[in-house]
């Protein structure tokens, strides 16, 4: 069977298959350049906007994949996104902006002590919290300082000697932590 037998079985013809193929070559190069420009954050894991952005790329690239927009306007949508993405990247760092962006972290453990309010506005189970403690090593209780739930969604758990308070500037329910 021919290439051109195949590929319209599949629903494509010759001219549908390389427009497809040079789309995702150029996509995927213009992804990589627009990320050298603005930096790797565009793909952390660091903010609600920055997981938006993430989820903005991948629908963009499917979109052109599928053919349901044109290279060039994928090209222009990521080049958006990406400067949309650096402004408010920017922004943050000089304004009041940043608390609209972010989370703010959360203290759920002072010590020992679980903070289980702060547990239920996170939404997050005690078996959850212990599953973070056992990922992160801890053996005895007595040497967990405190665990946060930061901006990305991670658990910091802070053990071992003694805690530095400038660790919890700008913690939710730092308040609670016995200095």
């Amino acid at each position: 069977m021919e290439l051109d037998q195949v590929l319209s079985r599949l629903g494509a013809g010759p001219v549908d298959a390389v427009v497809a193929v040079v789309s995702a070559i150029a996509i995927y190069a213009g992804v990589i350049v627009a990320t050298r420009i603005v930096g790797l954050r565009s793909f952390s894991k660091m903010s609600a906007f920055d997981f938006a952005m993430t989820v903005a790329i991948g629908s963009v690239i499917a979109t052109v994949g599928t053919g349901s927009i044109g290279l060039a306007q994928g090209l222009i949508a990521i080049a958006t996104l990406y400067g949309g993405q650096f402004s408010v990247a920017w922004l943050r760092q000089r304004s009041a902006l940043r608390g609209l962006v972010d989370n703010r972290p959360r203290l759920l453990m002072d010590g020992t002590t679980v903070l289980h309010d702060q547990l239920r506005t996170a939404r997050i189970a005690d078996a959850d919290l212990r599953g973070k403690l056992r990922e992160a090593g801890v053996l005895q209780l007595d040497n967990v300082r405190a665990v946060v739930l930061e901006t990305t969604g991670n658990v910091s758990v802070l053990a071992g000697g003694e805690l530095d308070p400038a660790l919890l500037d700008g913690v939710v329910g730092a308040e609670h932590v016995a200095q």
